[in-house]
């Protein structure tokens, strides 16, 4: 009977704690699977969600980031336009005020030389009857009073 207490040489005592310890650890892994590895899987997969959340509105806001710099882009090349409007606009405005300035010089011009020359014509006409009266005292004073009143 001593034959049968052993198994491959072991004695029962020793089969028996082996059972019970391989059990033992077979309830431990399923209880720390539930109580452990699947709170830890679930951390994992939040974490994995979440980054992936994270790519996803990174990837969003770089495209948003695109259309940003080129509206800013089209706005930058319109303003340049805009600028060159401006000064187009400024330098035509400039020669208008230039050219209304020069004719208003010229007419201003006409009107000083045609009042130079009214003047001129006064003091001509003014010159010529005080240079008459001159002549005619001065051919009298030559003729004397005997030749007029003779």
């Amino acid at each position: 009977m001593e034959e049968m207490t052993r198994l491959f040489g072991l004695d029962f005592q020793l089969l028996h704690d082996v059972v019970l310890m391989a059990l033992a650890v077979f309830f431990l892994f399923l209880f720390m699977s539930k109580m452990l590895f699947e709170p830890a899987r679930k951390l994992l997969n939040d974490r994995k969600n979440r980054i992936a959340a994270d790519i996803k509105t990174a990837e969003t806001d770089k495209q948003d980031a695109a259309a940003l710099k080129a509206e800013y882009d089209a706005k930058l090349k319109d303003v340049d336009k805009e600028a060159e409007q401006i000064l187009s606009e400024a330098r035509k405005t400039a020669q208008k005020n230039a050219a209304r300035i020069e004719s208003d010089a010229k007419e201003e011009a006409a009107r000083i030389i045609k009042r130079a020359n009214e003047e001129a014509k006064v003091v001509a006409a003014n010159i010529d009857a005080t240079v008459q009266d001159t002549l005619v005292e001065e051919t009298l004073k030559e003729m004397g009073d005997s030749t007029w009143q003779s």
